[in-house]
Formats: structure tokens, C-alpha cells, sequence
């Protein structure tokens, strides 16, 4: 089997030759093959599936883009895949809890909170620094170095490849995976690394990155926090190059819920070659995940609209309504009264009183059930990211 190819050589996925196995004295690790070049098919089902996949995601960018002041609704986007994405690791935060501050989550739940803001933290500073940076192995660092920052993992070189052998399962011995010995790590990612950027092969974004998703998987190149940051790779890797305009296609919900399935994809290609397996898999995550979106804009707009409308009723108050309406698009959770007093410069008795207005009319739900230091979720639009 070839180890690496030039990079203007075209691969055939029925030829594809996925690595091999390197024994490690007790144990064998698995060492994929390069990436960077041509691929080819002749499945139909792949193109199939492109089309379909590229299509959804088009009207999904599109409706984004026509969305008015879309960034307001971008950060539930980005917390509702922080808390999917750390859920596939094991965590037990959602999306209304991971709105909450830190002193309102139960004690035994504040570490997974804290993964959950990381995540939040690290791919808001992935998307600015794209201003800046190209998609590269550099940013990935970064990033893992705030993913892993003051978390469970934060010993484990954070920001930096391994630089000992990992592995998926219980223990080395059992291992389900052993990805590659961690002196190949260099070598495999500038690999992938010019893969996200070679102009000299016609190879489509979304095949591009599906196959990059494995080949990152499959590499494994920290000790810990992989699978988000692979995760994260994907909407960097789309915003980058232009298929989408605002972070609002993210696949772990779809994993999540095909955990079993997407593990099983992966596993076939270092098992079987069958890396168009994979890529079939990844194709239709992309169809759904970008029809749900566009189904979740719709929605959006829809409570909006009648939030509105029932704001029109409070008269005078509907000014200060609207004030408030657009900061709990951002941050729909109400701490206190006084910070809602502080936020549109009244006093905390008028803003009591429009927060009852909003509980009234079915746009704030209490929290607490007392009659002092009341807490309020802008619920219905919550439940928008928790479908």
C-alpha cells in the first residue's frame, strides 16, 4: 500500500487502501493513508446525495442571510451544538441549563457546564480568528487550548498534539481504536492540512470535508478532546470556504442521535476500505441538519413575528418590550429585575412590572415559583433548540 501520493493523483474510492496496522509490541496501532489528492467515484447514490446535500445547504445560507439581525439568534445556534457536541462525550447539560449562570447549575453539573461555555468560548474565537487565519493546524491548537482550558482534560497538553499513544475504549489492551503512534501525528495532519487547501484537485467542499472529518477522527492527534474539535472542524471548514455565511450548520445533533451509526461509519473505513460508506453517512447528516436549520429559521421568524404582535398590546411599555426582546434573543435568561432596570435605564419597579406584563402574555416563564429574586426563560424560544 501506497503511504502518500502526489498531490494532483486522482484516487478512486474502489481502490481506496485506508492504512494499515503497525505493531506496538503488546498492542497495534493504526496509521490511515495520506489524503491529499484526487478522489473519484462512481456511485451514483454519492452524487445523489451531494446534490441534495449541497441544495439544502444552499437554502440554508440563503434564508440565513435574509434573516433580519440573524446574529442575534446565532448564539442559541452555538450553545444548542456546544451542549450536543459535549453530550456525545458524556455531559449532561442542556441548552436551558447552559443559558444559566455558573452559580444557578447545580454543584455535580458544573462541570459539564463549564465544557459546555469552553465549547461555546472556543468556536466563537475559531470563526474570528478565520478574519485573520487560514483553516490550518495552527487554529485547530488553538482552539483545543481554550476547549480544554480550567476543564476535566486540562492536563492533557492542551493546545498541543500528543506526544504518547491514546486510544478508544476502557483500556490499551481492550481498545476498540488505537489511532497512529504519536510521532506520525506531525506527518498526518500537515497532510490533511493541505488537503483543505489544494487548488490543484476538483474535489467538492462537502466530499472534502467529509473525508478530512474521518481522516481527523481516524488520526486522533490529542489526548483528549477529539471528537469536538473534529466536530468543530466542520463549520470552520464551511465558513472558510465560503458555503456558509454564519455558523448555523452543526451536525452533532444529528450524530448524537446516530451515535451508534456514526461510530460504525467510521469504524468500516479502517475495517473494510469503504470510505464511501462514510461519506454516504455524512452526506445525509449535511441533507438533514440543513433542512432542520432552515425549518428552526422558519420558527424563528414565526415567534417573532407574533411576539410582536402581542408587545403592541402594552401600550406605552411596548418600547422598552422590544429593548428587552433583543437582548433575550442573545441571552434568553432573566437573572434579576435589576439587571433587566440596569439594561433599559428604568427602575427596578417598572421593570418588575414589565416582566409581569411578558409572564402575562405567555413570552416569560418564571423560574422559580417564588415572589422575590424571580428568574425568567424566554422558554418557546428555547424549546426552538431543544427539538
Amino acid at each position: 500500500m501506497t503511504e502518500s501520493r502526489p498531490p494532483t493523483d486522482t484516487v478512486s474510492l474502489d481502490e481506496y487502501e485506508s492504512g494499515r496496522y503497525v505493531s506496538q509490541g503488546s498492542y497495534e496501532a493504526f496509521i490511515p493513508s495520506s489524503v491529499n489528492h484526487g478522489w473519484a467515484w462512481d456511485d451514483p447514490r454519492i452524487n445523489t446525495l451531494l446534490e441534495e446535500a449541497t441544495r439544502a445547504l444552499g437554502e440554508l445560507n440563503a434564508f440565513s442571510r435574509i434573516v433580519p439581525d440573524v446574529d442575534l439568534f446565532i448564539r442559541l445556534h452555538v450553545v444548542k451544538e456546544a451542549t450536543d457536541s459535549s453530550r456525545i462525550e458524556g455531559t449532561r447539560t442542556e441548552v436551558e441549563e447552559a443559558i444559566r449562570p455558573e452559580e444557578e447549575v447545580d454543584p455535580d453539573r458544573r462541570d459539564d457546564w463549564r465544557e459546555v461555555q469552553n465549547y461555546v468560548q472556543a468556536l466563537r474565537e475559531a470563526i474570528d480568528a478565520l478574519d485573520t487565519l487560514p483553516l490550518s493546524t495552527r487554529l485547530l491548537k488553538q482552539t483545543h487550548r481554550t476547549l480544554m482550558q480550567g476543564v476535566r482534560g486540562q492536563n492533557r497538553q492542551p493546545g498541543a498534539y500528543r506526544r504518547s499513544q491514546n486510544w478508544i475504549g476502557a483500556s490499551l489492551d481492550d481498545a476498540v481504536y488505537v489511532p497512529p503512534p504519536h510521532h506520525e501525528i506531525g506527518r498526518l495532519m500537515s497532510d490533511l492540512e493541505a488537503f483543505w487547501h489544494n487548488e490543484s484537485v476538483q474535489v467538492p467542499h462537502l466530499i472534502r470535508i467529509a473525508i478530512s472529518h474521518y481522516q481527523f477522527e481516524t488520526t486522533h492527534p490529542f489526548l483528549d478532546g477529539n471528537g469536538r474539535i473534529g466536530r468543530l472542524l466542520i463549520p470552520l471548514y464551511l465558513i472558510r470556504h465560503g458555503l456558509l455565511n454564519k455558523p448555523s450548520l452543526y451536525l452533532s445533533s444529528y450524530i448524537e442521535r446516530h451515535r451508534a451509526a456514526y461510530y460504525d461509519a467510521l469504524m468500516t473505513v479502517r475495517a473494510s476500505d469503504d470510505l464511501g460508506h462514510w461519506i454516504r453517512f455524512f452526506l445525509v447528516a449535511v441533507r438533514e441538519t440543513a433542512r432542520q436549520g432552515y425549518d428552526t429559521f422558519e420558527a424563528l421568524l414565526s415567534l417573532r413575528e407574533r411576539v410582536e404582535e402581542q408587545i403592541t398590546t402594552l401600550g406605552r411599555k411596548a418600547a422598552n418590550a422590544r429593548t428587552l426582546l433583543t437582548r433575550l434573543y442573545q441571552e434568553p435568561y432573566v437573572r434579576s429585575a435589576k439587571n433587566v432596570a440596569e439594561h433599559l435605564d428604568v427602575t427596578p419597579k417598572t421593570a418588575r412590572s414589565l416582566l409581569q406584563d411578558l409572564e402575562d402574555l405567555g413570552i416569560l416563564e418564571e423560574t422559580t415559583g417564588k415572589q422575590r429574586n424571580r428568574r425568567y426563560v424566554f422558554a418557546e424560544y428555547v424549546a426552538l433548540f431543544q427539538r
